[in-house]
């Protein structure tokens, strides 16, 4: 007699399944560099694909040396102005604040938060963090950006972005004084990424409400008899009559999208700030045209059009080329059909 396999749909990794608080990705971990001291993250917003044609670079692979089609993901990342220093403390809960410093000049934050109206103690609250620093007691230091979206004319948002990046590299001291001299200064995507590098990428997927367990779990419809109560996209048991509740392990409806996921190892194939190098005729559909530097990343990255994505060194990478590849043929046709 024959067995039935039918082995569980769907991955409990991701449980549960809700939507994210917040369209800003958050980022919980962080790849350690070398020796001098650099900013780990950036922020840019999806504009679209294309493909391109490329010579492969890969070692032993079944194609080196010859040309090959590769999707790509185009990126817009516009200038990120450094507005403030964080320093953390471990401790048994975690890292803890112990140390702040702002410009003084903050009005492009004034339509995002209320600011005091005697302005920062900077210059104070720098020999603060300098004394911290000096007595080893900070164990993370992270500096404050703000991405102005009034800059990115493809997306409707005009409020600013405001979040942490990590700096990494060196010992606490130069990172100390890494940081101090970005204050008030803008730091573009070049200053930050080199083609040919690895990187992770963060954003929150594209939504879709709430979706049956059929599209939500991937479990199979009902077959033959099964399909004669008139129900066929559900669930065909809910679990034993004992304990008198559904595990939470049952596939059913619910949310589903506007998840945050991270996708690793993106190869950077080209940056620029030439837009028109890389703009289809009559502009990225939904999107429109990019005026500001752009980062071409190989392959899909996740979110829909205009969706703000945020881009980190590999935390994993793997063993892949590190210089930038050879790019012989860059589609702009119309993406119009």
């Amino acid at each position: 007699m024959g067995h039935a396999h039918a082995p569980r749909r769907g991955s409990l990794g991701y449980s549960p399944r809700v939507r994210a608080r917040s369209q800003k990705p958050k980022m919980r971990n962080w790849a350690e560099l070398g020796d001098q001291p650099k900013i780990q993250g950036f922020v840019g917003f999806k504009a679209g694909m294309s493909h391109i044609v490329m010579v492969d670079d890969r070692p032993h692979s079944a194609t080196e040396g010859m040309e090959i089609s590769v999707p790509v993901t185009i990126v817009e990342a516009p200038q990120m102005h450094v507005a403030g220093i964080r320093v953390y403390d471990d401790s048994p809960y975690g890292k803890k604040v112990i140390g702040e410093a702002w410009i003084s000049d903050l009005k492009m934050l004034e339509s995002l938060t209320h600011l005091p109206k005697n302005g920062y103690k900077t210059d104070e609250q720098l020999a603060k963090i300098a004394e911290l620093v000096k007595k080893g007691v900070v164990a993370d230091l992270r500096v404050m950006t703000v991405t102005l979206t009034s800059e990115v004319s493809g997306i409707p948002k005009k409020v600013p972005e405001l979040m942490e990046n990590r700096i990494a590299g060196g010992d606490m001291a130069k990172r100390f004084e890494f940081a101090k001299s970005l204050m008030g200064k803008a730091v573009g995507i070049k200053d930050v990424f080199a083609p040919g590098e690895l990187v992770d990428v963060s954003a929150i997927t594209k939504g879709y409400g709430t979706q049956g367990p059929v599209v939500r779990w991937g479990i199979a419809t009902q077959k033959r008899k099964h399909a004669r109560t008139g129900k066929k996209r559900h669930v065909g048991n809910l679990g034993p009559w004992n304990p008198h509740r559904i595990r939470w392990q049952v596939p059913q409806l619910g949310q589903t999208g506007y998840h945050q996921r991270t996708e690793y190892n993106k190869r950077i194939l080209k940056m620029g700030d030439k837009a028109e190098e890389i703009t289809p005729a009559g502009g990225f559909l939904h999107y429109g045209l990019i005026r500001n530097d752009y980062i071409m990343l190989k392959g899909s990255i996740p979110g829909p059009v205009k969706r703000m994505v945020r881009i980190r060194p590999a935390v994993r990478p793997k063993n892949m080329p590190k210089q930038a590849p050879e790019i012989t043929y860059l589609s702009t046709q119309s993406k119009m059909g």
